[in-house]
């Protein structure tokens, strides 16, 4: 039986919008007494005491968690899983809700996911994957436009390039096996996919799904979905045009299929499966998949989630059934930036009026300094509300921005076009 007492211990991995939703979100669970997230930001340090540890020091991590009688960590970037955190939590007995590095490689590896779908029929576009540049651009060349570059191991949310051209897919292709964007070049390339694009992550324990809700990203740093491709400038859930039959479609074709993949190849997989998904046609098939949760998705589905998150991480870990429920309302989320991000952009931004806002602040890229709150990343923090629909939540968002004095940053003013 589950007690119902504050007496749990908790530490969250991560220092970005995506953990300050985690810790909000066990903050509000009745088993929970104390949060640590390491490192963490300014906004996370208002309900979580904050350690100086990185994400990828996992020797470290696991010392901690050691030493201060942690009963579950959970794991926010995929930094932290590609690095092994949880394989090595794992030899010292310690709970974690994240994969292990093997696992995870369905987001690490583009080519790995890709090969994983092929063999078990999980439907998504046709590939080649290359670490030649002469046979990769001849390969692009050969197929129609536009043309799908992905690199093939992690890039902060950046290395894909939907290339209209032939000309812009070429630069891709020499970034990514020539220049070394992002490391030791290999690509896949994609056939192209029509259709509207949503967000379905699943906590997942072996072949047990626990569905979470639907939400849509925006990717574009500019509205009506123009400009470079970012981490993500907003989001929002639930999302309209995602109906209960093409949920259910995707939850079986897509996310448990997965689930029974891995285990059939014998990966045990537990923590969140982020299905990057697309509407076509044809109906849902796989853009990506991720190893953890969204950012900036989580930011509005977990303050939907009306079961208790401890609960549900537990019984992940544990292999128990944990049906959730959920708040009907729409929450919506707008990212404020750095100007210039993704490129290159300004840092030590002051910001003032987040005490005005009536809705949620969930800090991404800020610190303290001075006694001032400052940005100190690109993507710097993400305003929510909740309303009746998409439109009614933006709307709150909107004015809460309005409050907000930070001149420095741009934002969106169309997250949700889609569903208005």
């Amino acid at each position: 039986m589950i007690e119902d007492k504050k007496v749990k211990r908790v530490l969250v991995i991560g220092s970005g919008g995506r953990e300050h939703a985690i810790v909000d979100a066990l903050a509000r669970s009745s088993r929970v007494a104390k949060i640590f997230c390491a490192p963490g930001n300014a906004g996370i340090a208002d309900k979580a005491e904050c350690v100086d540890i990185s994400v990828t020091d996992i020797d470290d991590l696991a010392r901690f968690a050691k030493d201060n009688n942690i009963d579950l960590t959970v794991v926010g970037p995929e930094a932290a899983l590609a690095e092994g955190v949880a394989d090595r939590f794992a030899e010292d007995g310690l709970a974690i809700f994240g994969p292990t590095r093997e696992a995870a490689r369905i987001e690490s590896s583009k080519e790995f996911a890709k090969e994983i779908m092929e063999r078990h029929g999980i439907p998504t576009a046709s590939y080649r994957a290359f670490d030649n540049f002469d046979e990769a651009l001849a390969y692009v060349k050969s197929r129609p436009l536009p043309a799908v570059v992905k690199y093939d191991g992690l890039a902060a949310g950046k290395g894909v390039v939907v290339a209209p051209t032939y000309e812009e897919a070429e630069a891709a292709l020499r970034d990514m096996l020539l220049g070394a964007a992002f490391g030791k070049g290999r690509v896949v390339i994609e056939d192209f996919l029509a259709g509207p694009e949503f967000s379905f992550m699943c906590i997942v324990s072996g072949r047990k799904v626990y569905p979470l809700a639907i939400a849509q990203d925006h990717k574009r740093a500019y509205d009506n979905d123009e400009g470079p491709n970012t981490g993500g400038m907003g989001a929002y859930s639930p999302v309209p045009f995602v109906t209960d039959e093409i949920r259910e479609k995707a939850l079986k074709e897509v996310m448990q299929k997965t689930a029974d993949a891995l285990a059939d190849e014998g990966i045990h997989y537990c923590g969140v499966l982020y299905g990057g998904l697309i509407l076509t046609a044809e109906g849902p098939k796989v853009i990506e998949f991720n190893a953890r949760f969204g950012d900036p998705e989580t930011e509005v589905v977990l303050p939907r989630l009306k079961t208790d998150i401890y609960t549900l991480f537990e019984s992940a870990v544990a292999g128990v059934d944990c049906p959730t429920s959920w708040n009907p309302e729409t929450c919506l989320g707008v990212v404020l930036a750095a100007e210039g991000y993704p490129g290159k952009y300004a840092k030590g931004i002051e910001i003032e009026g987040t005490d005005k806002v009536s809705g949620d602040v969930l800090h991404m890229g800020t610190a303290r300094k001075e006694g001032k709150l400052v940005s100190a990343g690109g993507r710097v923090m993400m305003i929510t509300a909740t309303g009746g629909n998409v439109a009614e939540a933006r709307d709150r968002v909107m004015a809460d921005i309005r409050k907000i004095n930070a001149p420095g940053l741009f934002w969106r003013t169309d997250i949700g076009h889609q569903s208005i």
